[in-house]
């Protein structure tokens, strides 16, 4: 039973594998690691097949093709299911990560008090390519500050790392990833708080062209959100809720504002109010309360209008209540319209959360 599986997912990187599967094994001879690679193809037109199969007569390698399924995460995720070792490590097959770190990775991995080894660009020592850019860094930091509310970790996006093959089947049927950040997903899901990171030197890839685009920058985000909603539950939901109603107010009073031009003031912010309400259901119902959209709209929408008109009952009783019945409260009376937005913002919220749209089993 080998120590270490080594999991390298793949789409038309032939011609990077003839150079990283040798140093990966260079590597791990060196060491003494007894380790498998598993290369997860994604039915790449250019060879791969015919280069592993090569290579494997030299190497601990053994590939998966997959035919049905795409995309880098779930690539991963079915290498790890096919894995034996003790330790599961990925890493491109670009070479940009340097496969010499890899004994010391797994050295990391040997401490019982740590959970998670990342190959890391952002600790000291670690390093990028000169010629990586201005805009790629700043990009990458984006990334990594929008991740903070999940870890601490200073490279949370490194697709270089390695965690214990115990605690990823614990959380298996938990993992859920969306594009290429598969590893904030399972240091997030499988509960790896113990996180170590390894001081590596970040290359640009030997051959072919990246596969980052805009779709999965995209993706990272909505990758995020459903990390966000597992890890803070209920709170996330509030907040996504509030930035919608925040975006609604904009809507609203742009809305009104150029309606004023055209129309009666009383006919113009109907209209607004009506905008402004339509755009908060279809934002709530395509992002908020995703899992709900499988729903009939327009019951949902008739629902959705009908708790904001008790959210808006809830604010002005509040508001009037308290200026009518507290002195502090007559005597600041923006304060106690403060408090009715407040409540009337939670009950819309619940009313939305509970009733409308409704997590079906």
């Amino acid at each position: 039973m080998p120590e270490v599986s080594i999991i390298v997912p793949t789409y038309r990187e032939a011609e990077n594998l003839g150079v990283l599967i040798p140093r990966v094994s260079n590597a791990l001879s060196g060491a003494g690691i007894s380790a498998e690679i598993i290369v997860v193809d994604d039915n790449s037109p250019d060879g791969t097949p015919e280069v592993c199969r090569v290579l494997a007569e030299s190497y601990p390698l053994k590939l998966l093709v997959r035919t049905t399924e795409r995309g880098l995460s779930s690539a991963v995720l079915a290498g790890m299911n096919l894995a034996q070792g003790d330790l599961l490590l990925v890493m491109d097959a670009d070479l940009s990560h340097p496969p010499e770190k890899i004994p010391e990775i797994v050295a990391a991995m040997r401490d019982p008090k740590t959970d998670f080894v990342i190959g890391s660009r952002y600790v000291a020592g670690g390093s990028t390519a000169e010629d990586w850019g201005l805009f790629r860094w700043f990009n990458s930091k984006g990334a990594t500050l929008l991740a903070w509310p999940l870890t601490s970790t200073k490279d949370p996006m490194a697709g270089f790392f390695a965690l214990r093959r115990a605690d990823y089947l614990k959380a298996v049927d938990r993992l859920d990833p969306i594009g290429y950040k598969i590893g904030l997903e399972l240091l997030v899901k499988c509960g790896c708080r113990r996180v170590a990171e390894v001081p590596i030197t970040f290359q640009d890839r030997l051959h072919g062209e990246s596969k980052l685009t805009l779709k999965e920058q995209l993706n990272y985000l909505r990758h995020l959100r459903r990390l966000y909603n597992y890890r803070f539950g209920i709170w996330a939901y509030l907040a996504q809720f509030i930035l919608v109603g925040a975006s609604g107010m904009v809507v609203d009073l742009s809305t009104f504002a150029l309606l004023l031009q055209f129309l009666d003031i009383r006919v113009a912010r109907g209209l607004a109010i009506w905008t402004a309400m339509t755009w908060n259901f279809w934002l709530n119902r395509t992002v908020t309360f995703s899992f709900a959209k499988t729903e009939p709209w327009w019951r949902q929408y008739v629902a959705f209008c009908g708790s904001c008109s008790v959210g808006a009952l809830v604010n002005w009783g509040a508001s009037l209540w308290l200026t009518q019945s507290l002195p502090f409260f007559a005597a600041h009376k923006l304060t106690a319209a403060a408090v009715g937005v407040v409540a009337g913002t939670a009950f819309n919220f619940i009313l939305c959360r509970v009733v409308v749209f409704q997590k079906r089993a």
